[in-house]
C-alpha cells in the first residue's frame, strides 16, 4: 500500500521531454492497487463523516463531489507530495523549493457535465509562455476513460501566449489512463474535467504543487494541525511551507515555521549566512 513506480534515470527524462513539449504526461504503475482501495474507501468514509455535497458551481462540478485539504484529515495522504517520480519532474517544473498548493479528491459521479477547459495559473498575472509557477497531477484511484469523466486536455496549449477563454469550447482529447497511474502536468497546461456518461463514478486525487515563491491555493499553515505537521517528514513540512525558500523568504525573526512552531532545536540557514 505505497506509492511507488518503477521509472529510473531514462524513463525520468522521458516525462521530462514530454512534460517540456506536449505539456503533460503520464506515469504508469505509479502506485498500487491495495493503495488506489485504501484511499478509494477512506474518501467514502470522508464524504459521508464531513457531510459533503456536490461542488453546485460549474467549476467545481454539480454533480462531483470534493474532499480538500487532506493532509489534515488521515496519515495515508502523507506519501503523496513526495512521490519517487511525480517529485523530482515537479523540481524540473518548479526549482526546488516547490510547496504543495493543495491536496483534494474530485469524484465525477454520474451525469456531470464537462467542466470548462481552464489553465490552473491563469489567476497570476505576467505574460505567457513562461516558465512553471505551479504544476499539477492527477492520480487515478478509478479507471480515467473518456466515457467516465477522463480529464480533457489540448496538448502544446502551455505554449501558447494566453489563457483560455473560460467557459469557451476548445477541442480536447481525454487522458485515458488505468487505475494506479498519475497525470501530471504544466500549470500554463489547458484541460478540464470530462463529462461522466457511464453509471460509474471516476475519481481521482488532485495534488497540485507551486513554486516557493507563489501563494498556495490552500492555507498549509493553518489548516492542518500543528501536531498533524510534527508526525511529517521534514520533507514533508518542507513542502508545506514551513522552511524558507532559497534562505530568504518566509522566515520569522531568521527562523523558519518549522523551528518557530515545531521544533527550537532545528536549523535555519538564511541567505546572509552565506556572505
Amino acid at each position: 500500500m505505497t506509492a511507488t513506480a518503477t521509472a529510473g534515470p531514462a524513463d525520468l527524462a522521458g516525462h521530462i521531454e514530454r512534460l517540456d513539449r506536449d505539456g503533460y504526461t503520464i506515469v504508469h504503475d505509479a502506485f498500487d492497487a491495495d493503495l488506489a482501495a485504501a484511499i478509494d474507501e477512506d474518501i467514502d468514509r470522508l464524504e459521508q463523516e464531513l457531510g459533503i455535497g456536490f461542488g453546485g458551481n460549474g467549476f467545481e462540478g454539480r454533480a462531483t463531489t470534493r474532499v480538500y485539504n487532506l493532509l489534515a484529515l488521515g496519515d495515508l495522504y502523507a506519501q503523496i507530495p513526495v512521490h519517487p517520480v511525480v517529485l523530482p519532474l515537479m523540481h524540473h517544473l518548479l526549482g526546488k523549493g516547490c510547496l504543495v498548493s493543495s491536496l483534494s479528491s474530485i469524484t465525477i459521479h454520474p451525469g456531470e457535465g464537462a467542466q470548462p477547459i481552464h489553465a490552473d495559473d491563469q489567476v497570476i498575472p505576467g505574460q505567457k509562455p513562461r516558465r512553471s509557477v505551479t504544476a499539477n497531477s492527477m492520480w487515478a484511484i478509478t479507471d480515467f476513460t473518456e466515457a467516465n469523466g477522463a480529464t480533457r486536455i489540448v496538448p502544446g496549449s502551455h505554449l501558447l501566449d494566453h489563457s483560455p477563454v473560460y467557459g469557451q469550447h476548445y477541442d480536447s482529447v481525454p487522458a485515458e489512463m488505468p487505475k494506479g497511474s498519475i497525470l501530471v502536468w504544466n500549470g500554463g497546461f489547458w484541460h478540464g474535467g470530462g463529462a461522466n456518461t457511464t453509471g460509474q463514478r471516476r475519481r481521482g486525487i488532485a495534488m497540485n504543487y507551486c513554486a516557493g515563491f507563489i501563494r498556495q491555493q490552500e492555507n498549509q499553515q493553518l489548516g492542518i494541525p500543528l501536531e498533524t505537521v510534527r508526525g511529517f517528514s521534514p520533507e514533508l513540512q518542507e513542502l508545506c511551507g514551513f522552511g524558507v525558500y532559497q534562505g530568504l523568504i518566509g522566515h520569522i525573526d531568521r527562523q523558519s515555521p518549522a523551528q518557530r512552531l515545531l521544533d527550537p532545536a532545528s536549523a535555519t540557514a538564511m541567505l546572509w549566512d552565506r556572505t
